[in-house]
């Protein structure tokens, strides 16, 4: 099944809201067998409707459009749907009930416009709306479907999930792409595809899919099967083979974050662990409190950006950082080794780097940052550069510290 998303909205146009609704059906219709051929965003004008839906493809079995439809003036939706398929509009008296009620249930008052919105296309198939007063839409145009659907992605979802699914099942009786996640962190992509470059080709000759989806610090990998469930021992199989050819980078599956391995380390070793941050002001420690049940093995953290801070709160000597700055590797040790003093754990992470974009040098270049773990036995240190946008280095050093703990759990080199 071919599927085709409109997505309608002047404000998805100027980036004001993010197009969240096409991100959320692109996932649920694959998974439910179907796939996304095209994805359009236009204004809310009728002639862009229009236009929208005359370019279709001819080989796309359904076409899903979201927004435009509301009590307001500019939701012109229905209004350009019902002249385009010739449709008069009437009143649909079982959604009218609904929306009475909707706001009876509420105790809020009841205006025109409301009750307008019970004015459907006569002929169309009508989508309930249980969370809200827009109805969805089913248009049969020839051999294609066409949906309607609200813009509130709660609504949308709703009406998708208990309406739309179950008459898009009887009509078509997709087969489900079946799909397994792994995530990885520390290696770029381009590295990445040339290590794992025989495992693909295996995969891809055993009729099996690989992407790879990259993000600041980490690249996820998917495999993707269209025959369903049938192919999940298979899969399993060659991700088992993976782990032992990128134990470094391979951390985890699906919806497993970096952190909660690390949480289940932590708790596996019956350890505590701190964090002392500068460059990264917290980012670190609320990564590592995410997770339900965190006080079993995070103390506390010390910020100390300034580098008085880093003398008074924990404990470097201001001698070292005078011979050597702040963003070094001695500096980043003693954080870490102060910190764990005192706050009393058992293992320490420390941050300091120059996020920029802004305070960078020659020889200590923005992106440069330096992340070091102590523990009675020992204090291990590693620099990273990374680039120079602020937010990505602060992401990618969280990311990195993490996986540098998991290192050090693990014992990978």
């Amino acid at each position: 099944m071919k599927v085709e998303l409109i997505s309608i909205g002047d404000e998805l146009l100027i980036g004001q809201t993010i197009n969240t609704n096409a991100a959320w059906l692109g996932q649920t219709l694959s998974n439910f067998g179907a796939r996304i051929t095209k994805t359009t965003t236009i204004s809310d004008q009728a002639s862009e409707i229009i236009s929208a839906l005359v370019t279709i493809s001819n080989d796309t079995d359904c076409v899903i459009i979201t927004g435009g439809l509301g009590p307001t003036n500019d939701d012109i939706t229905k209004h350009t749907l019902a002249a385009h398929y010739g449709l008069a509009l009437k009143m649909h008296q079982e959604t009218l009930d609904h929306i009475e009620g909707y706001f009876k249930n509420r105790n809020r008052p009841m205006l025109e416009s409301n009750r307008l919105q019970a004015m459907l296309p006569d002929g169309c198939t009508v989508l309930r709306n249980k969370n809200g007063t827009a109805a969805g839409m089913w248009f049969n145009s020839g051999k294609q479907v066409v949906i309607s659907l609200p813009g509130v992605p709660y609504e949308m979802k709703s009406i998708v999930e208990e309406e739309l699914l179950p008459l898009l099942t009887k009509k078509y009786n997709p087969s489900a792409l079946y799909f397994k996640t792994a995530h990885t962190q520390g290696i770029g992509e381009s590295f990445l595809a040339e290590k794992i470059r025989d495992w693909e080709k295996a995969l891809n000759a055993d009729s099996l899919q690989l992407a790879y989806l990259p993000s600041p610090g980490f690249v996820k990998l998917r495999i993707n099967s269209y025959k369903g469930a049938a192919d999940a021992e298979k899969i399993n199989r060659y991700f088992k083979e993976l782990e032992s050819i990128i134990p470094e980078a391979l951390y985890g599956y699906e919806k497993e974050t970096l952190a909660e391995v690390v949480a289940k380390l932590l708790v596996a070793q019956d350890l505590k662990i701190g964090t002392v941050e500068s460059c990264t002001a917290g980012l670190l420690a609320h990564q590592l409190t995410t997770i339900s049940g965190a006080s079993e093995y995070y103390q506390g953290s010390i910020l100390s950006y300034s580098n008085a801070l880093k003398s008074k709160m924990a404990g470097v000597d201001p001698n070292l950082i005078s011979r050597h700055g702040a963003v070094s590797q001695e500096v980043a040790c003693a954080m870490a080794e102060g910190g764990r003093k005192i706050l009393e754990v058992d293992i320490c992470v420390s941050t300091t780097g120059i996020a920029g974009p802004s305070g960078g040098t020659d020889e200590k270049p923005v992106g440069l940052v330096w992340i070091a773990i102590a523990s009675k036995e020992k204090t291990r240190v590693k620099s990273f550069q990374f680039g120079d946008n602020r937010e990505r280095n602060l992401t990618m050093t969280v990311a990195a510290a993490l996986n540098f703990l998991r290192y050090e759990f693990l014992s990978l080199p």
